[in-house]
């Protein structure tokens, strides 16, 4: 028996359910310095490095500490040796990411860990929903299993309905037949249901037949993709959510680290703002896309943008120093974006005064063509216009495809809503318009009689394209 863990957890527990403690900015160098001083890898990573762990001693000397990736990190050393004292003892759960990259990874933690992300679920549930005076039945539509999202997310809530608040969770994970089943049988009961899962996936589910969405006075949370307004305004009109801004609220998640951040109204207004003005989005986010944008506790998770992408610090069953997660975006002050919206006559409703992280995804999630990179963020917005939306699901598959004579076009596989019918010329063109309006590569780049895009609808669940039951995957590299 491990008493000095019974105390951790104690001690976390303590934590999570007294006030927010406060945080020295100089936590950054202490978690350096326990795990230069605990973990076996890293040990000899700062020697291989030549780097003497005394001598690191300002946030100068952290910034030159060398950037941690899968490959040099994680992939590197046994599995242990990541870990506090070279030893899995010390976590009691594993965690599996998505393998979006085509490899998925093991990453060890801790119930400390789950209590120090749920006060992200806090932020967005209690803050945002009500949720610790509201009584709320919370369904977890994420994928059970090894997969990080489902349990994780299932654990942090709940915790906060141990700290009090008036949360029931359901887990069918999913499975939309079964969510679809337990809804209308427990829904009544609460004053309000929240929904979490893949936003495409949640999709899937509001659209389902028959079911009386206005009753149950939903609430969304969702991860894992980037999503257009357009998605956001379209989904709230079906399942009858009166609030975009507040009622639905996106989480940057990672299997490395759990919760990053979350959006915030305040966040979700600021982006409504810049969805209506691409260029100024392209000023200040540097790139015709629309990245996600939420807000971060810098007492929590270390912020640093290498090269275009973001790096960050986190404590965890394995600790994480200037970790470089593939995520293309880049970090605002506070007051540094509001100044802005400012500027251009923008003011909105005051908010956690937090600083903001933005993403793009993954530069993996691109395809080249004739030059310009391919984005699904801006097909999704082509799929959601009026009299498209209707016919498919929202999940689609980007290629560059040869043709018999060596020309490339760009083919594009929508997945049809059951029981429609989707027009391919329609749904080109207004892929076509918007790749144009969003995406100044595309306009720039592609040959005018190449940029109408090849659509192929297939049907719904086709297991080529569109097979149920895991992560869908926008493009098809040839």
């Amino acid at each position: 028996m491990d008493s000095s863990r019974q105390n951790r957890v104690r001690q976390a527990f303590d934590d999570f359910f007294a006030a927010i403690p406060e945080r020295s900015e100089s936590w950054v160098l202490d978690l350096f310095q326990h795990t230069a001083a605990t973990v076996p890898a890293y040990q000899k990573l700062l020697r291989d490095n030549g780097i003497e762990p005394a001598s690191i001693r300002t946030f100068e000397d952290f910034q030159g500490l060398p950037l941690l990736d899968k490959p040099s990190y994680h992939e590197r050393y046994p599995l242990p040796e990541l870990c506090r004292d070279g030893s899995l003892a010390g976590c009691d759960m594993i965690a599996v990411s998505s393998g979006s990259s085509g490899r998925p990874t093991i990453w060890p933690r801790a119930l400390e860990d789950e209590l120090h992300v749920a006060r992200r679920f806090e932020q967005v549930l209690v803050d945002g929903f009500q949720a610790d005076r509201r009584t709320t039945l919370a369904v977890v539509c994420f994928p059970l299993g090894t997969w990080v999202g489902g349990l994780f997310t299932q654990a942090c809530v709940r915790h906060l309905a141990a700290k009090g608040c008036p949360i029931t969770v359901v887990a069918p994970g999913n499975n939309k037949a079964e969510i679809l089943r337990v809804l209308p049988e427990l829904a009544p009961h609460f004053e309000q249901v929240v929904l979490l899962g893949y936003p495409p996936f949640l999709k899937d589910v509001i659209d389902a037949p028959g079911v009386d969405w206005p009753s149950y006075s939903i609430k969304l949370v969702l991860a894992g993709e980037v999503f257009s307004e357009q998605w956001r305004d379209l989904v709230c009109e079906r399942a009858s959510i009166a609030d975009p801004l507040r009622d639905v609220a996106s989480l940057y998640g990672t299997a490395d680290s759990g919760v990053l951040g979350n959006e915030t109204a305040l966040s979700v207004s600021i982006r409504r703002f810049f969805a209506l003005r691409p260029d100024l989005a392209r000023e200040v986010f540097g790139d015709s896309r629309l990245p996600t944008l939420v807000q971060y506790d810098p007492a929590s998770r270390f912020f640093e943008v290498h090269d275009g992408t973001l790096v960050f610090t986190a404590d965890g069953g394995i600790p994480l120093i200037r970790y470089r997660i593939a995520d293309e975006g880049g970090v605002f002050g506070h007051s540094e974006l509001l100044a802005y919206c400012a500027r251009h006559g923008f003011r909105p409703d005051p908010g956690p005064e937090l600083p903001f992280v933005f993403l793009f995804g993954r530069s993996l999630f691109t395809v080249s063509f004739f030059g310009a990179n391919v984005y699904p963020e801006n097909v999704t917005v082509g799929l959601e216009q009026p009299g498209i939306s209707e016919t498919v699901t929202g999940k689609f598959v980007i290629e560059s495809v040869e043709d018999a004579d060596r020309d490339r076009f760009l083919r594009i596989t929508v997945e049809t809503a059951p029981g429609r019918t989707a027009d391919p010329h329609a749904i080109a063109e207004s892929i076509k318009e918007q790749l144009l309006r969003l995406n100044s590569e595309y306009a720039h780049y592609v040959p005018a009689e190449r940029q109408l895009p090849e659509v192929v609808p297939r049907d719904a669940g086709d297991p080529d394209y569109f097979p149920i039951g895991v992560k869908h995957r926008y493009t098809r590299r040839a």
